[in-house]
């Protein structure tokens, strides 16, 4: 196995995945801006992957450049099989490594027994896991978790996850019941830490929960000594979050548009774009002609418009654009 994740830096950085939000388009500006040691894709479905009907538009989430890599595809399902047929392919497309998802907390999938509902099922956790392995060739497989369902359950489930032989653990620092309602227990990752010392030393471990700034990392590294850091939300108030060279109070407001319509001019080379909002394009259904919702950028506004006077007024003009073109037009004329 090619285990890049050991030639890594300590402390190590990893942009989470986040659902129609870390498509090739955000991470190409991340890596432009402010480059983490390691991207993730959004979480793909293996089921989507293995289907003729639906691999064409799931593979889209898989889409990468060579500025972003190291890339890790990350991956969820049921179905070890579908896992096995998978990794065979994310093999051959250039991805540092693979990721099996058991953290996301979304109650459809966990509904059907996915993510982070094998935090009840290790059984089926670890046939995964072994399918994934055996599929995937000289690529490490990793696992991103939380620390309990209910209830924290470290000893037991993160315990489990040590057995597994896996190069990379990443912990999310809270239980899949409180959601993101609390702050993360990051009191916890000492025991994390001591359980992976006793069990399986050679796994790295990633802390994940409600890291805003290169200065939480520092503290975190030098209080708990986890081996790496994964941010999610916290790339969305500051997008250099990654840049140790920049302060983001020094970005000034043009930056901040100019940048975002970047964004703007990539997502539509990338996706095209219609212009009906009200359409049932979404970040979860492409349209016939491939092209993407023009509205999936506005999300985007609250990322770039904030931290100068005006900017909340600003950012509801944005969000009243009907069309592409208006969305460009009201940055271009603030």
């Amino acid at each position: 196995m090619k285990n890049f994740w050991t030639d890594l830096p300590r402390p190590f950085t990893v942009l989470a995945p986040l659902d129609g939000v870390t498509d090739v388009v955000f991470r190409q500006i991340v890596a432009e801006i402010g480059k983490p040691d390691v991207l993730f894709t959004e979480f793909t479905m293996t089921d989507g992957l293995v289907s003729e009907a639906g691999h064409h538009k799931v593979a889209q989430r898989l889409l990468m450049t060579d500025k972003q890599k190291p890339v890790v595809a990350q991956i969820w399902g049921t179905v070890p099989e579908h896992f096995y047929q998978v990794a065979k392919e994310l093999q051959t497309m250039g991805f540092a490594g693979i990721d099996i998802n058991m953290g996301c907390p979304d109650r459809t999938v966990v509904k059907n027994g996915a993510c982070s509902a094998l935090i009840k099922n290790p059984s089926l956790a670890a046939e995964i896991i072994q399918a994934t392995k055996e599929g995937a060739g000289d690529l490490p497989v990793s696992v991103k978790t939380r620390i309990g369902f209910e209830k924290e359950n470290i000893d037991e489930w993160i315990g489990f996850l040590l057995k597994q032989n896996l190069p990379v653990l990443t912990v999310h620092l809270r239980t899949v019941r409180e959601l993101s309602k609390v702050p993360a227990h990051w009191e916890k990752m000492e025991q994390v830490i001591k359980l992976r010392d006793q069990i399986a030393p050679e796994t790295l471990i990633a802390g994940n929960g409600d890291i805003m700034s290169r200065e939480e990392i520092n503290e975190k590294y030098k209080q708990y000594g986890c081996d790496g850091f994964m941010i999610g939300r916290g790339i969305f108030s500051n997008p250099w979050l990654f840049n140790d060279k920049i302060d983001v109070q020094t970005i000034t407001t043009a930056q901040r548009i100019i940048l975002f319509l970047h964004h703007i001019e990539l997502f539509e080379k990338q996706w095209g774009a219609v212009d009906n909002p009200n359409s049932e394009i979404n970040e979860k259904k492409v349209g016939w002609n491939g092209s993407k919702n023009f509205a999936l950028l506005k999300k985007f506004a609250k990322t770039y418009i904030h931290n100068f006077p005006e900017a909340a007024n600003f950012r509801e003009k944005l969000m009243e654009t009907k069309t592409l073109e208006e969305l460009k037009q009201t940055l271009q004329n603030y």
